[in-house]
């Protein structure tokens, strides 16, 4: 299938490791020039070289704090003085920590509200603009089975990635007739070093072994297994391809069938 991205320029945060790289190499292996953001520097020069090796030139990395309005505001520029413009926004962030309501201060619910809202809505605004003047954008925000069904000890989480879906569900409404579409994917429990981390917090703190969080997780999936970052980077593909012109609003779980909902 011809997605239709090859002269498109894909914006995608947080695209060192995990989620955010898995959708970077897909995008990159449709065609699309490359915007890759994430803080760590030296993590995200590695996979920038990784898929220029891979994939050709157009690919661009700048380290930056997008919590910081001016730091999206940087990573936005530098899409456009290498290409031009953004076509293509993928927003993605790293999750808060796990714990019980109390375990967690004002200032740990501060910083999750930085880290998985502002830089978001920082982002798209850095970006929006452009996509409206040339009435064309795909906006695809990774957040979380859990904002349709919460997942037991993962509170911030929980609460901060659903007013992400409240807000993209919103913007979508408001930019759909310039020919931009927002979607959110929903990422189950899915093999990266994140779950790796959950399993061993959650493993510690119950005194099991680590293995046995693995299993369990297995367990309620209906599939019997983790997800794998490449299922939910076709997902994405698809999503900002001319192919989904008419899909926006909506909120998509790769998750093996872990949600128990109807809708």
């Amino acid at each position: 299938m011809d997605f239709g991205i090859a002269d498109k320029v894909a914006l995608v945060a947080a695209s060192s490791r995990g989620l955010g790289r898995a959708v970077a190499e897909e995008l990159a292996a449709e065609g699309a020039s490359l915007v890759m953001c994430a803080r760590g520097g030296e993590a995200l020069r590695s996979a920038a070289a990784a898929l220029r090796d891979r994939y050709g030139g157009r690919v661009v990395d700048i380290a930056a704090d997008l919590t910081d309005p001016a730091g999206a505001d940087r990573v936005a520029a530098t899409a456009a003085e290498s290409f031009g413009r953004v076509d293509i926004l993928v927003t993605n962030t790293g999750g808060p920590p796990a714990g019980p309501f109390l375990s967690h201060t004002r200032e740990a619910w501060s910083t999750a509200v930085q880290q998985n809202l502002f830089s978001v809505t920082n982002l798209t605004r850095a970006v929006l603009p452009g996509m409206r003047e040339r009435r064309w954008g795909r906006i695809v925000n990774i957040t979380s089975i859990a904002v349709k069904q919460p997942v037991d000890d993962l509170i911030l989480s929980n609460s901060v990635r659903a007013a992400v879906t409240g807000f993209a569900r919103t913007l979508a409404n408001e930019v759909a007739a310039d020919g931009i579409t927002v979607n959110n994917v929903l990422p189950g429990y899915t093999r990266t070093e994140r779950l790796e981390d959950l399993a061993g917090r959650v493993a510690e703190r119950k005194g099991v072994p680590h293995e046995q969080r693995f299993d369990a997780w297995n367990d309620e999936i209906p599939m019997g297994r983790l997800g794998e970052p490449r299922e939910l980077a076709g997902l994405v593909a698809f999503l900002v391809s001319e192919r989904a012109s008419y899909i926006t609003a909506q909120s998509i779980a790769v998750d093996g069938g872990w949600i128990r909902s109807l809708l």
